[in-house]
């Protein structure tokens, strides 16, 4: 199946709170955020994260089908307190479009590709909890490394959040 990946526009936060609370259900504990303090929000919030989304160095892409159904998200941001870093979150696919043919791969690409493009970080990381073992053998057969560092879960200190990053993110460092 052929997936288009483009930025969120600042008129489409319907979709992204749509998508998001998917995202939620659906996997857990692979997000800091919980369903139930997520759905809470009104609409001005999910308008103002559209309108954030859509422009700056913090963004979201999306992935959509043939009929332009969202099917995957993926966000890049600079790191809170880490100079030079931006990172790559929030990535989901919905289930009926994850698997070989997927668009989860050309998600995180196009993220590596708006951060070169939109940013003079230097460093690109993305964090994975140690539990998920099938996220972090995709980010690794994508070019991700362990940097050796680790930082406790948010929404639960017990676990374990490992951090990867992408080597050769810039071959020109500014």
């Amino acid at each position: 199946m052929h997936y288009v990946v483009h930025r969120i526009a600042v008129e489409e936060w319907r979709e992204l709170r749509e998508i998001t609370l998917e995202a939620l259900r659906d996997s857990p504990g692979a997000f800091n955020l919980s369903y139930a303090d997520t759905a809470a929000h009104p609409d001005a919030y999910w308008q103002q994260q559209a309108a954030a989304e859509a422009a700056g160095q913090r963004a979201t892409l999306t992935a959509r089908d043939a009929s332009g159904n969202w099917v995957g998200t993926a966000g890049i941001e600079p790191v809170p307190d880490v100079p030079d870093t931006v990172c790559v979150r929030s990535v989901y696919v919905t289930p009926a479009h994850r698997g070989a043919t997927g668009p989860a791969a050309d998600l995180v690409r196009a993220t590596i590709r708006h951060a070169q493009g939109h940013t003079d970080a230097r460093w690109l990381t993305l964090g994975v909890n140690e539990s998920n073992a099938r996220a972090l053998a995709f980010y690794r057969r994508l070019g991700f490394e362990d940097t050796g560092k680790v930082i406790p879960y948010v929404r639960n200190p017990s676990e374990k959040v490992l951090i990867l990053g992408y080597p050769g993110f810039r071959s020109d460092p500014r």
